[in-house]
């Protein structure tokens, strides 16, 4: 997330920043304190952004090095007309209350000359210690400190305000708000963007893109979710209510005006006319999971069921793979992605079996980012960013079946039957496991 915000805000990692990519603290060059404003009004991943003034590897080194950082730079934070306070945030670690204060006092070489204010200062400063990763190995000292001056807060309030709990219009697979922002920020949404999803549901995901200024639309085959008819997904509620539906919902975040529309259609089929319409795509396909994957299919096909809705609308169905979905999916977005636009989509995986080659590629198409969130101790999901970086051209449609790497993702269809394989295995140890 912070990568991609970096690219669209201005800015890159630190060179030395590549030495430790696991702390929870990282160093960054921004070019002004604006950006870095405006990364932070995007990021929820990011706690908050700070002016770094000194650090090292001990004590020593941090305050060689505060005392080494230009005194021009600090003096317009430390006048004897400012108020400051110092705050103390240990990673892995406690302090006491009087090792805070030893540490704070121990800075009295910096030329403060404005006054204390716990409560309302006009400047804060940090202090960040990282005792490293392991909770079951703390040394006793840290094993890096930085000190700096806050800049700005993430958005992690938006977790809460925008959480799935408090939604008007929800279903099975609504995602999850912090995923949501994330997701929407790996596209790289900015204002007046057109931002689409090819398997809306309840329209969570075009939620988040559109807090963030983009106008949004998506398409589903179910006509009951589109409509927000049917049975409710809410616990105690049996049916939907007459105003549950996607445009509700951001109606709900005061987002009405971004909201284009959602169609009924099969995303395997695009409707859209020709050329390059949306600047992201961003998407969480069916792994057949909570919802079954899903096309249009015809009287003639073997595999074939009749549906009816609540409004008296028939269509045949049929079963649809989770390779050709995701091959669709990519070809869809290398045709109608803008140049630089960004297709997000999540990709289920069976752990045993994975391998970076059976994600699937187009030649128009540049990866990203790979990202995973385990789901069970045999499956999990990875969170996929690609950009357009090549015109769509007629011999471009049907390139994956040239790829070797399309069989491989086959293995892939019996996603949901893997899936439950652990639950199958669990179920039938705690069953042996009782009759002893």
């Amino acid at each position: 997330e912070i990568t991609s915000l970096l690219s669209l805000c201005g800015g890159q990692f630190s060179g030395e920043q590549e030495i430790r990519v696991n702390s929870p603290f990282w160093i960054l060059d921004i070019p002004t304190e604006e950006m870095a404003r405006g990364l932070m009004k995007r990021t929820v991943c990011a706690k908050s952004i700070f002016e770094l003034w000194g650090h090292g590897r001990s004590t020593g080194e941090l305050y060689a090095s505060l005392k080494n950082y230009p005194t021009d730079k600090m003096l317009p934070y430390l006048q004897s007309d400012s108020t400051y306070k110092v705050h103390i945030h240990t990673f892995n670690k406690t302090l006491t209350q009087a090792q805070k204060i030893k540490k704070i006092d121990a800075l009295e070489f910096l030329p403060f000359k404005g006054k204390v204010n716990l409560k309302n200062p006009e400047h804060i400063f940090w202090i960040l210690e990282d005792y490293g990763m392991n909770p079951n190995d703390v040394p006793e000292e840290p094993i890096h400190l930085y000190f700096g001056r806050w800049i700005a807060d993430g958005q992690r309030e938006l977790i809460e305000s925008y959480s799935v709990k408090k939604r008007h219009f929800i279903g099975n697979t609504s995602m999850d708000a912090c995923l949501s922002f994330i997701m929407a920020n790996h596209g790289r949404v900015k204002p007046n963007d057109i931002v689409y999803d090819p398997f809306v549901g309840t329209g969570g995901l075009l939620i988040s893109s559109a807090h963030f200024g983009a106008y949004v639309c998506g398409t589903d085959i179910d006509y009951n979710t589109i409509h927000g008819l049917g049975k409710a997904s809410r616990k105690n509620q049996k049916w939907r209510g007459p105003d549950e539906n996607i445009r509700a919902n951001l109606r709900q975040y005061g987002l009405e005006k971004y909201y284009l529309d959602a169609l009924v259609a099969d995303s395997s089929r695009p409707i859209w006319r020709k050329g390059m319409l949306f600047d992201a795509i961003i998407t969480d396909p069916p792994y057949g999971i909570r919802e079954a994957p899903r096309r249009m299919g015809s009287q003639k096909e073997t595999v074939k069921s009749v549906e009816r809705s609540t409004e008296n609308h028939f269509f045949v169905s049929s079963s649809y793979h989770l390779s050709d979905i995701f091959f669709d999916l990519l070809k869809f977005g290398a045709e109608y992605l803008v140049m630089g636009g960004r297709l997000v989509y999540w990709l289920p995986i069976y752990r045993p079996e994975y391998t970076e080659e059976i994600i699937p590629r187009h030649p128009c198409l540049k990866l990203i980012s790979n990202c995973e969130q385990l789901l069970s101790s045999h499956t999990s999901r990875r969170l996929i960013t690609m950009e357009k970086v090549k015109e769509f051209k007629d011999q471009d449609e049907n390139s994956y079946l040239l790829d070797g790497q399309y069989m491989p993702y086959r293995g892939h269809n019996a996603f949901r039957e893997k899936y439950f394989s652990g639950v199958t295995k669990r179920i039938a140890k705690e069953e042996k496991d009782n009759q002893k």
